[in-house]
């Protein structure tokens, strides 16, 4: 819509200070000529947005002007309220930030959008954490977010699973990432992935980085989530399974006569499918690894030993 388009161009140069005409119908992905429209329409309007020519020229607003967010449709207005994580900001040392922030934007909004924003931030609560998993303490979250924010050097006793398990590492924070209740650092040179809740020890350093131009934290993630569950899920199971039960990552499955299907399941190894597995009790019949079969096999005869 032309109306959300006039803002767009409006924040975009609120906040990036002068553009050329070329750099807005691209991050608008419209013509050139349509960014020449609305900015007459923006200059009609009464917006002190002025345009120089030359090489070194573009479009910009008026030095100290700025504008409300009343810009915002009400589907925005809601999606901003349900991105604020009250939890995780706390935790970097952000609460009372984030609260200001919140209190400032909605003050900003039009009535029927504060209407909107109040809405979603009393009907949806966002709690990453699963039931059975206990928080992680995570003591030194703080001074390794003021770490990445300030681009300095850390020093830290690390415990990690392998021996020796606690090493000292030397690392240099490109980015937090927040997964299932439990904080990540992605930390140079390579870059590598460490817990937070893991560091035993740290030492906040003046010496500073220098953060690599090309490095995505968000598609470094991806990359890594792909490569972690390639590496974790290295043997497969073929199971049957009742009518109605269903398996995360099973493929190449088909649907018996009586209802049972059959499907292969990848799994992490025989003794991580076998506590997976016996939840599902008789709901489930491993075909193969014969060494999975069997060790499930001496579970069950073992529990019904003991129950008689």
């Amino acid at each position: 819509m032309k109306a959300s388009r006039l803002v767009s161009i409006l924040l975009l140069l609120q906040t990036r200070g002068r553009m050329t005409a070329a750099q807005l119908a691209e991050e608008l992905e419209v013509s050139v000529r349509t960014v020449y429209r609305d900015v007459e329409a923006l200059g009609a309007a009464g917006v002190p947005l002025y345009g120089d020519a030359g090489h070194a020229g573009g479009y910009r607003l008026l030095d100290g002007y700025r504008t409300r967010l009343t810009g915002l449709t009400a589907d925005e207005a809601e999606a901003l309220f349900l991105a604020g994580a009250p939890g995780p900001a706390a935790e970097l040392g952000l609460g009372s930030v984030l609260a200001a922030a919140q209190l400032k934007v909605r003050a900003a909004l039009p009535p029927e959008l504060r209407a909107h924003a109040d809405r979603i931030s009393g009907r949806f609560h966002l709690d990453a954490p699963g039931w059975y998993a206990d928080a992680e303490e995570a003591p030194y979250l703080p001074a390794v977010a003021d770490a990445v924010w300030n681009s300095r050097v850390l020093n830290v006793l690390y415990r990690r699973w392998a021996e020796p398990t606690d090493v000292e590492r030397r690392l240099e924070p490109y980015g937090l990432v927040l997964k299932a209740g439990r904080w990540y650092v992605v930390a140079g040179p390579g870059p590598r992935t460490f817990r937070v809740d893991q560091i035993l020890r740290l030492a906040a350093s003046e010496e500073e980085f220098t953060r690599p131009d090309d490095f995505d934290l968000a598609a470094y993630w991806t990359a890594y989530q792909r490569d972690f569950h390639d590496r974790l899920y290295r043997g497969e199971a073929l199971v049957r399974l009742a009518p109605g039960v269903r398996l995360p990552r099973a493929v190449g499955s088909r649907t018996d006569d009586d209802g049972w299907t059959l499907a292969t399941v990848p799994i992490e190894s025989v003794e991580h499918a076998h506590g997976e597995f016996l939840r599902l009790g008789a709901d489930i019949k491993v075909l193969e690894p014969a060494a999975l079969r069997d060790r499930i096999a001496a579970t069950v005869l073992e529990l019904a030993a003991r129950y008689g």
